[in-house]
């Protein structure tokens, strides 16, 4: 993982196939601009942070660090594992509820069967991510 920002503007606008003077150019900046950042001598402000992730199609994460973080994507596994926690319990709760208040295992198993009803027809709806 790369903590030096120009080298990582210079190593995205080469990916691209970019000269400095064509990304200078996108970028309504000078070429000497781009040399600055690329150089370490100067860094580029969060609006050009911004708009170099727009070209460059990445982002400004991936910029700054070079990669994306992993972080982000612990995050998201760890979401997707507490929604499913989440339907899981929500069905057996449902269950439990229905059964206390109308004393009916009937009415149980209703509830449970619709609640799963419910989370099948979002997963077609909507898929899974998981």
């Amino acid at each position: 993982m790369s903590g030096n920002i120009g080298q990582n503007i210079k190593r995205f606008r080469e990916e691209k196939k970019m000269t400095q003077e064509q990304l200078a150019e996108q970028m309504n900046v000078t070429r000497q601009a781009v040399s600055n950042w690329e150089n370490g001598k100067t860094l580029p402000n969060i609006d050009t942070l911004f708009r170099l992730s727009l070209i460059f199609e990445i982002s400004i994460e991936e910029i700054i660090y070079g990669e994306k973080r992993k972080l982000i994507t612990n995050v998201t596994k760890v979401t997707n594992q507490t929604v499913r926690q989440g339907v899981g319990f929500g069905a057996v709760l449902a269950m439990i509820i229905s059964y206390v208040k109308w004393h009916s295992i009937g009415w149980a198993i209703f509830h449970g069967a619709l609640n799963w009803a419910y989370v099948i027809y979002f997963v077609i709806k909507y898929g899974w991510n998981g």
